[in-house]
């Protein structure tokens, strides 16, 4: 029985070291896009002549259970530059928590100095975020509808400075750059903002330059508010309600717009915990929305260019499953093919290996570099910090290829600016990551076996890349440890 497996997960890891090329190669793709600069730059439309031409504006605050940064938003959505008779600000609160009354008194404040505030609370929370937003969208008053999640701060220029691309009737959405207020907190979330950074300044810049589709980020963000109507409104047959509505509302012949230089402060997760939680559910949802909408979009009559790009956006996060499976076939990967040499093996598989995290790395440096924020350290400790979450966020893209729906878990934000400490209620947000403890620390131990493997052998060139893998799930688990004991933490 032995003697098929072996070959089989063997042939297993070149499989998922293939596709892990192929998502290396869009990499190189998206970085050859942006800077070959075949496409037009779009002009920026003019300002509004008079206070007479501005439209009705709905603003949406969905909210769960946000003591710590409730008000924060609260006062930047107040403090908006549009017309009072023109702007209402929907507060969607869900909580269950002191939050309710940290909203009510803010709110009877900004009311009193003449802001439109409104407050809408449900019994229940179906539909979770989408459902909210689904309530409120039926009772705004606005012809345009911005949101805001409540780790975000909106600038008081913002809506001066995305309403007017919609000057063009076509244009259903526009979306703003996220910038992080907390980047400087720590090394973890210096690294969560390389992470983060080129999804906006390299993916969303490519995609939309190149009329493809890209997605609202589910905040910071404008749309047209018959756009949502006739796209089929907020739904929440997925946890990506943002991304699945991004696609309907393209597919039903709506623009998008981006802009870069329109930026919105938000807040990085402090805590692996709530990192993991929001990983899982972006992953989870993808796959969702990829289910739902790519036979429908592969059957319409778009550009090839147009299918192909969503295929790889919408099925990006498959790309954490295929390095889960080319870390647990590696042991037996070289341990079989043993009988031709480990230098030999290394032939193949180091160059294979390198070439795929190198394009991926290079994704990452590239953006390090047009930011201006060169980091080596970041951007060393990036593999590992991906390597140790893989575990936990390729369950979430199996879950998403069976099920639909689920429960929408909610990042936790605590209001943390820079390098500001966690509050001291913060324990009241602890997630459970005991369970993770015991995975990597398993993980761990597993993959020790190739490096030992590779030591008895005296097989040195093999050792760092070995080495990487047992290193990811330590950093990992020891961020996990951190964060049981409350006086270790950051």
């Amino acid at each position: 029985m032995l003697e098929l497996v072996i070959p089989a997960l063997t042939a297993l890891h070149f499989a998922a070291l293939l596709g892990l090329c192929l998502y290396g190669l869009h990499r190189v793709w998206l970085i050859r896009c942006l800077y070959a600069g075949d496409f037009s730059v779009p002009t920026v439309p003019p300002s509004f002549a008079s206070s007479d031409e501005l439209p009705y504006i709905t603003v949406q605050l969905p909210l769960y259970n946000e003591r710590f940064v409730a008000e924060r938003l609260l006062d930047a959505a107040a403090r908006l530059d549009w017309p009072a008779d023109r702007l209402e600000i929907q507060v969607l609160d869900d909580s269950d928590d002191d939050t309710c009354h940290l909203v009510d008194q803010q709110v009877k404040h900004w009311q009193r100095q003449g802001v439109n505030f409104v407050v809408k609370r449900r019994y229940n929370r179906d539909g979770y975020k989408a459902g909210a937003l689904a309530q409120g969208l039926a009772a705004a008053h606005g012809e345009f509808i911005a949101v805001f999640d409540a780790d975000f701060i909106p600038p008081e220029d913002f809506l001066r400075s995305t309403i007017p691309w919609f000057s063009e009737p076509g244009v259903g959405m526009v979306q703003a750059r996220w910038s992080f207020c907390n980047e400087e907190h720590s090394w973890f979330t210096g690294i969560q903002a390389l992470l983060l950074g080129p999804h906006f300044s390299i993916e969303h810049q490519v995609r939309y330059r190149r009329g493809l589709y890209f997605n609202f980020n589910g905040t910071a963000g404008v749309w047209r508010k018959i756009a949502i109507e006739e796209a089929g409104g907020w739904q929440s047959d997925t946890v990506t309600e943002d991304l699945d509505l991004s696609y309907r509302a393209q597919m039903a012949g709506w623009s998008f717009v981006y802009r870069e230089e329109c930026r919105v402060p938000s807040e990085l997760p402090v805590t692996l915990a709530a990192l993991r939680s929001q990983q899982q559910r972006w992953a989870k949802g993808s796959i969702q929305t990829a289910r739902k909408i790519l036979p429908a979009l592969l059957g319409k009559p778009l550009p090839l260019a147009v299918k192909i790009e969503a295929i790889s956006h919408l099925a990006a996060n498959i790309y954490w499953l295929l390095g889960m499976i080319v870390m647990l076939t590696l042991y037996p990967a070289i341990t079989w093919r043993v009988g031709i040499g480990l230098h030999q093996i290394l032939r193949i598989d180091l160059p294979l290996f390198l070439a795929t995290s190198g394009a991926i790395i290079s994704y990452f440096f590239v953006y390090s570099i047009r930011s201006g924020k060169k980091r080596l350290h970041h951007l060393l400790l990036l593999p590992a910090l991906t390597i140790g979450l893989a575990p936990s966020i390729s369950l979430s893209v199996v879950k998403g290829m069976f099920n639909s729906g689920g429960i929408f878990e909610r990042t936790p934000k605590f209001g943390i600016l820079g390098r500001e400490k966690l509050p001291c209620p913060a324990i009241l947000y602890r997630q459970k990551n005991l369970a993770y403890i015991f995975l990597n620390a398993a993980l761990f131990c597993y993959c020790l076996l190739p490096l030992i493997f590779a030591w008895q052998r005296e097989t040195w060139l093999a050792l760092p890349l070995f080495l990487l893998f047992p290193f990811g799930f330590a950093l990992v688990v020891a961020k996990d440890i951190i964060e049981l004991i409350p006086n270790l933490r950051d």
